[in-house]
């Protein structure tokens, strides 16, 4: 049998225990085809980046899968059938990720608070001294606009082009 990784988006009007029990209806129905359901991950809401049928958030939810493909095709046709899901994408592994998957490492490294040492994003680094915006370093390009001498009005311009 293949390996699959499913990934699935709940409204965002459903409560968690809503989208639990649309994750155990499609583990019923990988099962009664001969397939089986390993990690199972809810990410969580989050926003999405574009509306999706006037959602702007949606709860996203990983599978790890075994399974025929007549199962993956059974699951995605109901899925496409259900009002409660808005987008769905299943894709092919060589193996099954051991552990959380990236999305749950972000989680958990941003629920822990600590960087391991490392400086955070925002303003645990030295950024040098701070300079106003006027006493900064111009380069070749020189001062002011001063520099360049007078602007002629347009007429003079088109004049002179002539």
């Amino acid at each position: 049998m293949a390996l699959y990784e499913h990934v699935f988006l709940a409204r965002q009007d459903l409560s968690q225990q809503q989208v639990d029990d649309l994750v155990n209806s499609y583990k019923g129905v990988i099962e009664q085809n001969g397939g089986s359901v390993g990690r199972v991950e809810n990410w969580g809401l989050k926003s999405l980046a574009y509306r999706i049928k006037k959602n702007r958030k949606a709860y996203y939810t990983l599978m790890d899968l075994t399974a025929p493909a007549a199962a993956i095709n059974e699951m995605e046709r109901q899925m496409g059938l259900s009002e409660d899901v808005l987008r769905f994408m299943t894709i092919k592994v060589e193996k099954h990720e051991e552990g959380v998957s990236a999305m749950m490492q972000k989680r958990e490294e941003r629920d822990r608070g600590d960087r391991d040492g490392r400086p955070s994003r925002f303003g645990d680094r030295d950024r040098g001294e701070r300079r106003p915006f006027g006493d900064r370093d111009r380069g070749e390009r020189g001062g002011d606009r001063d520099d360049r001498g007078p602007r002629r009005p347009r007429e003079q311009a088109e004049g002179a082009a002539e």
